[in-house]
């Protein structure tokens, strides 16, 4: 639940919760089974705008912090174009992350490629 928790605020990168965007936390949610006072508690969460200050990396393992990356990337594309302020904010994800700048670009392009290939049915 913390990779879809820190996935919020980049839903709220170019400052509007899109519909689509909600869409792909209810699919995390169900994908991350979670329960619906789980699923109760991240929508509230996500009701209010939130910024990348309020991801805790305490909550996030190595592993979980390259996975959220690839979500996050894919996450940008989901309302159907990566703008401006979803590209900046995923650069100071990297930096926050503290991931390696040549990891976090592979996995970057990788789950941008990815997300494009998908994009019609999202």
């Amino acid at each position: 639940m913390a990779i879809v928790k820190a996935l919020v605020p980049v839903a709220w990168a170019d400052g509007v919760f899109d519909v689509k965007e909600k869409e792909m936390l209810e699919a995390l949610l169900d994908a991350f089974q979670a329960s619906d006072d789980e699923k109760k508690e991240m929508r509230d969460y996500a009701s209010h705008e939130k910024t990348i200050d309020d991801i805790n990396l305490q909550d996030l393992s190595a592993d979980d912090r390259r996975l959220l990356l690839q979500h996050a990337v894919f996450l940008t594309f989901v309302d159907g174009e990566q703008g401006d302020p979803e590209r900046a904010f995923l650069e100071k994800l990297v930096e926050r992350l503290k991931l390696p700048k040549e990891e976090a670009d592979e996995l970057s392009e990788m789950s941008a490629a990815r997300a494009k290939r998908l994009l019609e049915l999202l």
